[in-house]
C-alpha cells in the first residue's frame, strides 16, 4: 500500500482515468483543486515528484507518470505510442 494524500490521490485518479492523455499542469490544477489555474507549474511539479517517489517505491524500473515536455503529464497507455494531443 502507498500512502497519498488526498490531493495525491486525485491527481493520480484523474491521470489513470485517462491513460495516454497529456494534462498540463494548469488542467490538473484546475479539476483537482477545483480553482482557477494562476503560475501553478511549480505546484503540480512539486506534487509529481512526490508521486513519483511514492511510486517507485512500489516499482522503480517504472516510470508511472510521464512528462511530455513542453505540454504536461501522463500515464502510458501501454500502447507504445508517443502520443501528446489533449
Amino acid at each position: 500500500p502507498v500512502k497519498l494524500t488526498p490531493k495525491e490521490y486525485r491527481i493520480v485518479e484523474l491521470l489513470m482515468s485517462n491513460p495516454g492523455r497529456v494534462f498540463s499542469a494548469e488542467e490538473i490544477y484546475e479539476r483537482v483543486w477545483n480553482e482557477t489555474a494562476y503560475s501553478v507549474e511549480n505546484t503540480i511539479m512539486v506534487h509529481i515528484r512526490r508521486l513519483r517517489k511514492k511510486l517507485s517505491e512500489i516499482d522503480s524500473s517504472q516510470a508511472f507518470i510521464e512528462t511530455v515536455f513542453g505540454v504536461g503529464y501522463r500515464i502510458d497507455d501501454g500502447s507504445g505510442a508517443d502520443r501528446t494531443e489533449q
